[in-house]
C-alpha cells in the first residue's frame, strides 16, 4: 500500500550541507542519503561502508600491484514492526470511508500496547516514494508541495491538533491520582456551566443529569471534566498547573522518540505563556477548555495512542518502535530492539481500573456503543475537536482492545470528519472486526 511510503521514506543525493556533515564519515558527493523515513533513520544501519584499497602505481599512474585491500561491507537489513497486512486493510477501510464522506485527509496507528510496536501507521492522503528515486521531476515535486492537502506530510507523527474529549482519560486518571475525586464522586449535569457572562456547555442539551467518572467517561460528559479541572462554586479542581503535569507524564508536550524523523513535541499553554504570548490572564475558562481538550492544546495521534496504551498496559508510558531485529548481512546475526519504558507506575492501579472500567462503558452503552456489536470487549474513547469555527470539526477515536488482555491500541482521526462517534468510530469497528478474523482464523 502507497502509505508505507510515509514509513520506508526514500533517497536522494546529498546537498551541501550534507556532504558537508557527513564527508569526514565516508560520505561522497555522487552519493545518496536517506532523506525520510527509515532510510533517514537508520542510514547507519543500512548504509553498510565502502572498501579501500591501497595500491603501487609507476611514473605514469598506471597500477602495478596491490599492497593492501579492504573489502566493503553491505549495510544492515531491517526487520520492521509494521504488519503489512494491518497495514494495507487499514488503509483500504480508511479510504474508503473518506470517500464515502468526501474528506480527504486522515491519520491512524495500531499499537502493540505491550511492547510499543507500531503494527500499522497510515497518514492519507500519501505519496509514491518511487517519484523520488533517482531525483524527482520538478512537475511532480511541484504537484505534491502545491497539494492543499499536504501528502508529503506525515499526519501520525507531525500533524498536532486539538484533542477533544480523548485527552480526557488522562484528566480523569489525573484527578484520581490526586485525590479530589474517587470512583463515586458525582456532579449534576445541566447542560453546562455558567461563569460570569460565559456558559461553559455541555455537548447534550440539558446535560446527562447525576453523573459519576465512569459515565462521564462513557458519555464524555464535559461538565464532570470542568469540575475536575477548573472546579466550580466550593469544588477545587485540579488546576492548569496539575493538569499539565500529569498530561506531560503522559506523553505530552515532548517527542515520544519513535524511530522515524520528524516527529512533532505538541503543545501544553500554561499561564505565563498566554500572558507573554497572548497578552492576556489565564482565566477559568481556559482551564475547562484545556480540561476537555481544547483551547491551545495541540497534539499528535502518535501521542494519543501512547497515552491510550498506558491504559492498556496498566501503567507503562512506552517508546514507539517501527523497528523490530537488524540484522548482519554476513553474520546474518539479529539484534533485537528492545522496549523501552519512557515512565512507569506514576498512577496507580486502582485509578487505572476505575478509568479503564469508564472506557469500556464508552463501548458497552455509551458513545462508542458501535463496537458492542464486535464478538469481543473493547474500551475506547471518542473525541470531537474543535479547531475553526468556520470548518467541520476533526474527528477522533482512540482504544484497546481486547478488554482483559489487550493486544492491539487503535488510534483513529479523520481531519473535518465532525463527530468521533460518526465517523472515526466506524472506521475503527471495521478494522477490529476484520482483525478479530484474522486472528482466530476465519477468512474475511
Amino acid at each position: 500500500p502507497s502509505s508505507f511510503s510515509h514509513i520506508l521514506g526514500y533517497i536522494g543525493k546529498l546537498n551541501k550541507e550534507e556532504l558537508k556533515e557527513k564527508y569526514a564519515q565516508g560520505y561522497f558527493s555522487a552519493d545518496y542519503i536517506g532523506k525520510t523515513g527509515v532510510e533517514k533513520s537508520y542510514e547507519t544501519f543500512l548504509r553498510g561502508t565502502y572498501g579501500r584499497k591501497r595500491i603501487e602505481v609507476d611514473a605514469n599512474g598506471k597500477m602495478q600491484t596491490t599492497l593492501a585491500e579492504l573489502a566493503p561491507v553491505p549495510g544492515a537489513y531491517l526487520e520492521l514492526t509494521i504488519d503489512a497486512a494491518f497495514q494495507q486493510k487499514l488503509e483500504e477501510i480508511i479510504r474508503h470511508y473518506l470517500k464515502e464522506n468526501n474528506k480527504s485527509r486522515a491519520a491512524a496507528v495500531v499499537l502493540e500496547p505491550q511492547t510499543g510496536q507500531v503494527l500499522a501507521l497510515i497518514s492519507l492522503p500519501t505519496f509514491d516514494s518511487n517519484d523520488f528515486s533517482g531525483g524527482i521531476k520538478k512537475e511532480i515535486y511541484e504537484h505534491y508541495s502545491s497539494d492543499i492537502n499536504q501528502p508529503l506530510f506525515n499526519r501520525v507523527l507531525s500533524g498536532t491538533y486539538p484533542s477533544g474529549s480523548v485527552i480526557k482519560p488522562a484528566i480523569a486518571a489525573a484527578a484520581l491520582t490526586e485525590g479530589i475525586i474517587n470512583a463515586n464522586t458525582s456532579f449534576l449535569s445541566t447542560g453546562g456551566l455558567r461563569v460570569g457572562d460565559w456558559f461553559f456547555p455541555d455537548w447534550q442539551a440539558g446535560g446527562q443529569g447525576i453523573t459519576n467518572l465512569r459515565k462521564a467517561l462513557a458519555w464524555s460528559v464535559n461538565t464532570f471534566f470542568y469540575y475536575l479541572g477548573g472546579g466550580y462554586d466550593d469544588f477545587t479542581g485540579l488546576g492548569v498547573e496539575k493538569i499539565t503535569f500529569y498530561l506531560k507524564k503522559f506523553g505530552f508536550s515532548k517527542p515520544l522518540g519513535i524511530d522515524l524523523p520528524a516527529e512533532a513535541s505538541g503543545f501544553l499553554p500554561s499561564k505565563d505563556w498566554k500572558e507573554s504570548t497572548k497578552k492576556e490572564k489565564w482565566y477559568v475558562g481556559d482551564t475547562y477548555n484545556l480540561s476537555i481538550g481544547q483551547g491551545d492544546l495541540l497534539v499528535t495521534p502518535l501521542q494519543i495512542a501512547g497515552m491510550t496504551a498506558v491504559f492498556a498496559n496498566k501503567g507503562k508510558l512506552l517508546k514507539p518502535k517501527i523497528v523490530k531485529t537488524v540484522i548482519d548481512p554476513i553474520t546474518k546475526e539479529k539484534q533485537n530492539v528492545e522496549p523501552e519504558i519512557i515512565l512507569d507506575n506514576f498512577i496507580s492501579a486502582e485509578n487505572l481500573r476505575t478509568v479503564r472500567l469508564g472506557l469500556k462503558d464508552c463501548v458497552d452503552y455509551g458513545s462508542c456503543r458501535r463496537l458492542s456489536a464486535l464478538p469481543f470487549a473493547v474500551a475506547g474513547k471518542t473525541g470531537t475537536a474543535q479547531w475553526n469555527k468556520n470548518k467541520p470539526n476533526h474527528a477522533w477515536f482512540t482504544s484497546f482492545a481486547p478488554f482483559d488482555k489487550p493486544e492491539i491500541v487503535v488510534t483513529i482521526l479523520v481531519e473535518e470528519g465532525g463527530e468521533g462517534s460518526a465517523l472515526a468510530v466506524p472506521i475503527a469497528y471495521d478494522f477490529y472486526k476484520w482483525w478479530w478474523g484474522q486472528r482466530n482464523g476465519i477468512m474475511r
